[in-house]
């Protein structure tokens, strides 16, 4: 087992440009409880739309890999439940994610009430977050069966890959 001392957060390595959620209420979106790339501790946090569905869409700068993740929630009703994990898809809907099942999606969690509110690091299965450019979570149901599900902060933990730099600067480059 290696030595989970050396995990950061891997935040401060998000593409923002890239970065995007389906379902969120507009004044409510996944940028404002990630753009500072820390975990958010302000009052801001992502609210879903149309029903309980989200769709995080987190695409990083450089190869990392992710040993767990957490998801907080202020309210236990609307706290994320029932979560998919996949990696690495270059544009993803819901259509491509409600039905899959591992190893399709890399990992499928039901959260505890207790993980959510405490934001409590929730393990991942190392071998399938090795090379990670992108990390798709998918909200399935919330606690309480409410109508929205509500996210107040989330966190990306594990390491970078040695050797890489940030590639958004060449990738923009690339782009012109």
């Amino acid at each position: 087992m290696a030595d989970s001392r050396a995990d950061v957060s891997l935040l401060e390595h998000l593409d923002l440009s890239q970065l995007n959620c389906l379902n969120e209420v507009d004044t409510h979106t996944l940028k404002d409880i990630v753009s500072s790339k820390s975990k958010n501790t302000t009052s801001s946090y992502l609210l879903s739309d149309a029903d309980e569905q989200l769709l995080l869409n987190i695409s990083f700068n450089q190869t990392v890999r992710v040993r767990s993740i957490v998801i907080q929630s202020s309210s236990p009703e609307q706290a994320p439940k029932l979560i998919k994990l996949l990696v690495n898809r270059p544009s993803i809907g819901f259509e491509d994610v409600q039905d899959a099942d591992e190893p399709e999606a890399a990992q499928i969690i039901e959260l505890t009430e207790e993980q959510v509110k405490e934001g409590k690091p929730i393990p991942l299965r190392f071998v399938r977050f090795q090379t990670v450019n992108s990390l798709h979570i998918f909200v399935g149901s919330n606690q309480g069966g409410a109508d929205e599900t509500r996210i107040d902060a989330i966190d990306v933990r594990g390491v970078s890959v040695e050797g890489n730099r940030d590639l958004s600067g060449l990738r923009q480059q690339q782009e012109e």
